[in-house]
């Protein structure tokens, strides 16, 4: 065999072929050539067809490849286009260094006008002085934890060891102590405030006891969550409700949320005309989850929100002992919707036990989201007792969940760190603003819907009810009437007074049966009520009620379980975690009810901490107290109220300063502190 050379056609193209003494592949050769020939020629046609349709047609690839050899050809570059390069090479080089540089610039510039503003008037930049010393800390904290974690756990590690060795019988000893405190401190509290707060302790005993009773799996209950979920939030509530510091700092907190929310004020006027505020829900309040929806937008993009999660839900994790999709889905909770935070965790859903999927469901029930919060604040509700009610019920969500669904299986997410929260998909703030705004259109329109239809619907179950009443001589019966009856028993646990028992009954049925918008509609017109004062009575029928009551209310309300949240949760979560639909459907009726249960757990806790003295007006405490049936136990605030009458009388020479006291609030002021003669008749 030898290679030949075998033609060379007019185009250059040279076929090589190996030629055999065999003729046979001389043949397949010759039509292979034969083929390449055939192939050369319609090419040169296409070629001619192009040409000649020139006018009618480009070869844009032609081009293409006419301005890339142009822009291969060298150019020589301008004086300025060689120092821009520099420049820029320059910056690749040292970008490092540049961002650092930069950031030092602008935290000194920031140091230095915190510095000035408090040098100028302190107590007028305490509130920038305590963010900034606030964010210092966690930004070293994170600092340290990220680049000295392994050193920080080796330093911990023998304490925890030790701890592990000893634990069987210092978990007693806690144990005890913690339930002499508890004793200590009720015999002590309940000689200063009165017995409402014993009560109150009842009631949580006894709830915890039902979810004991009516567990999944009773036998296999750990109580490590139950009993820290419901310390966590007795500390919480201790620290704002009891203490001055904690109730300024949260009052104070939840005055800048009003103020903050009344921007969205600007938006509604333009859009709506001055007289936005006849139609005060349309235009008053639906604004407001548009604005909150596009600040959290906002605040999720810069990843404030996955950050402050995470910290929450790390501080639930530890104490706890909770696994960190649980937590971090119940501290997402407290800022994020029922549907929202479980997308913090997304790709960990389906990987998830039953107990994990009752908890993350049970924590969506017993919150409300920040984007409502706004809306409630704006009915007249309180915003401090708001803010603490959502906080309080992230841990009691938890903690009922592992008593009614205990977990029995072994998760299999078990990252102590490191949990991967998934992030916006805008790419800039405006985006973010965009979105949010955008995002908020099928909340509103589903809290507008939805109001309409429940608020339509409820009253013509009344008007049925009625009518079935007329013909038992009974025309009062009601729908509320009916929630009252069935509630009552469980509100009076709660420690709400006897006589405002019924009406927060009837307010948790409409909570529960349609949804909290319609329960916080009608306990704000029962605030409006008492500020405006009036007949406590009127045609038998109780107008408000005391403050307790009220406040006790708003913690009892504060949660997303009802029956229409039923099918939201379990469709959300269906879409998110297809696999998981049956385990979903099973365990949502169980988690609506622990849900529920959450929110009277944080109203009992609110009920034994709540010091009506600290927030209300002499003349409204004692106009409360001594309206009631029962003469009221002597407590610290009551007699401060009764000394400052007899003071304001004695300054002002009239027995009624103002006329805000009332007779009866005279009389028994003159039974407390046993008053002479002069001013008692």
């Amino acid at each position: 065999m030898e290679l030949k050379e075998i033609t060379r056609d007019h185009s250059g193209v040279e076929n090589l072929a190996f030629q055999n003494d065999n003729e046979g592949v001389d043949i397949i050769n010759l039509k292979g050539l034969g083929d390449n020939s055939q192939r050369i020629k319609n090419s040169q046609n296409k070629k001619t067809v192009h040409t000649n349709q020139e006018d009618e047609y480009i070869n844009i690839e032609s081009e293409n490849k006419c301005d890339s050899v142009d822009d291969e050809q060298p150019r020589l570059k301008g004086h300025l286009e060689k120092k821009y390069a520099k420049v820029c090479d320059f910056c690749k080089k040292h970008k490092t260094r540049i961002r650092y540089v930069s950031y030092g610039i602008l935290i000194t510039a920031y140091l230095a006008v915190v510095i000035a503003a408090c040098i100028l008037n302190f107590q007028r930049a305490l509130p920038l002085f305590i963010i900034t010393v606030t964010a210092i800390f966690f930004i070293c904290w994170d600092f340290l934890i990220a680049k000295y974690e392994e050193r920080i756990a080796a330093f911990f590690s023998l304490g925890e060891r030790y701890l592990e060795k000893q634990w069987f019988w210092m978990k007693w000893v806690l144990c005890a102590a913690l339930i002499i405190t508890m004793i200590c401190w009720l015999i002590f509290d309940t000689a200063k405030q009165g017995s409402h707060q014993l009560i109150s302790f009842g009631g949580l005993v006894l709830y915890v006891l039902l979810m004991f009773i009516f567990s999944k799996y009773p036998a296999r209950v750990t109580w490590r969550p139950v009993f820290s979920g419901i310390g966590m939030q007795f500390i919480l509530g201790l620290l704002i409700l009891r203490t001055k510091v904690g109730f300024d700092v949260l009052n104070w907190l939840g005055n800048q949320i009003q103020t903050f929310l009344e921007y969205s004020d600007t938006g509604a006027k333009f859009v709506f005309g001055e007289k936005y505020t006849d139609h005060f829900f349309a235009f008053k309040v639906l604004p407001i989850v548009v604005f909150f929806s596009t600040v959290m937008s906002m605040l999720y993009h810069v990843g404030f929100m996955q950050w402050l999660i995470g910290k929450v839900g790390w501080i639930m994790q530890i104490f706890m002992g909770t696994t960190p999709v649980e937590s971090m889905v119940a501290a997402g909770n407290i800022f994020v919707g029922q549907t929202e935070s479980p997308l913090l965790v997304r790709p960990y859903l389906p990987y998830l036990t039953k107990s994990e999927l009752h908890a993350v469901m049970t924590a969506g029930f017993s919150t409300i989201a920040g984007s409502v919060l706004g809306a409630y604040i704006s009915f007249g509700v309180s915003a401090s007792h708001l803010l603490t009610a959502s906080v309080m019920s992230a841990p009691a969500s938890l903690a009922t969940a592992k008593l009614f669904w205990p977990e029995t299986e072994k998760p299999t997410i078990t990252l102590k760190s490191h949990l991967h929260m998934a992030k916006g998909e805008s790419k800039n703030l405006l985006e973010a603003a965009s979105q949010g705004a955008s995002t908020s259109i099928l909340l509103v329109a589903n809290i507008a819907v939805n109001l309409i239809s429940f608020l339509a619907l409820l009253a013509f179950i009344d008007s049925a009810l009625s009518w079935v009443g007329n013909l038992f001589d009974y025309p009062q019966l009601n729908f509320e009437n009916i929630c009252a009856y069935v509630f009552m028993p469980f509100s009076f646990m709660m420690g709400v007074d006897w006589e405002d028992s019924f009406i927060v009954g009837g307010l948790l049925g409409y909570k529960t049966f349609f949804n909290e918008f319609v329960a916080y509609e009608r306990l704000s017109k029962l605030i409006h009520n008492r500020e405006k004062g009036g007949s406590m009575y009127l045609n038998g029928v109780k107008q408000y009620m005391s403050v307790r009551s009220e406040v006790i209310a708003t913690y009892a309300l504060c949660g997303f379980a009802n029956f229409g949240s039923l099918g939201l949760v379990i469709g959300g979560l269906t879409s998110i975690a297809p696999s998981k639909k049956r385990d979903i459907a099973g365990g949502a009726f169980r988690a609506m009810i622990a849900g529920t249960v959450a929110c009277f757990m944080t109203a009992c806790v609110a009920g034994m901490l709540t010091v009506p003295g600290l927030e209300v007006p002499c003349h409204t405490l004692l106009g409360n107290v001594f309206n009631s049936t029962d003469f009221p136990a002597n407590s610290t605030e009551l007699v401060e109220c009764c000394q400052q009458l007899f003071t304001s009388v004695n300054d002002s020479q009239k027995i009624f300063s103002g006329g805000n006291y009332s007779l009866s609030s005279w009389k028994g002021c003159c039974q407390i502190l046993d008053r002479p003669a002069l001013h008692c008749t």
